[in-house]
């Protein structure tokens, strides 16, 4: 299944990136996460000096959503720099809620726009063997 990047959910993520609280890494992360609804959830990632208090965009977002009563999702845009893969833990608490999820990875230091490197993979290619819900 081939699922085209929305417009408005690239430019979430690009803008909420911007808000990351990253001065250890210097990594920025913004996420935008949708509803099978079409409601669009925002995430950054919050650092903590103790690396295992770190928030990722990719929680952030999903906990806005939970905490405003969704629970049902079908497209999640990453940005950062490189277009890098949600982390394990992030894979972990996305298939809790929906093992089909289509993910968009945003390299940010390409223009999208213009043809630059987005990849799109379904979260279950990111966390096989997954229990079904």
């Amino acid at each position: 299944m081939t699922t085209e990047l929305p417009e408005d959910l690239l430019q979430a993520a690009l803008e909420v990136r911007q808000q990351a609280y990253a001065p250890f890494s210097e990594f920025l992360v913004g996420a935008a996460l949708q509803t099978t609804s079409g409601e669009i959830f925002r995430g950054c990632n919050v650092e903590n000096r103790s690396y295992g208090l770190t928030n990722c965009a990719e929680r952030v977002a999903l906990g806005a959503a939970v905490a405003a009563g969704f629970r049902q999702f079908d497209l999640l845009v990453i940005a950062t720099s490189g277009g890098v893969v949600p982390c394990g833990a992030c894979r972990q608490v996305l298939v809790e809620f929906c093992q089909q999820l289509t993910v968009f990875l945003v390299d940010v230091d390409k223009d999208p726009q213009a043809g630059g490197f987005v990849q799109s993979v379904e979260l279950a290619e990111l966390l096989p063997g997954s229990p079904t819900l």
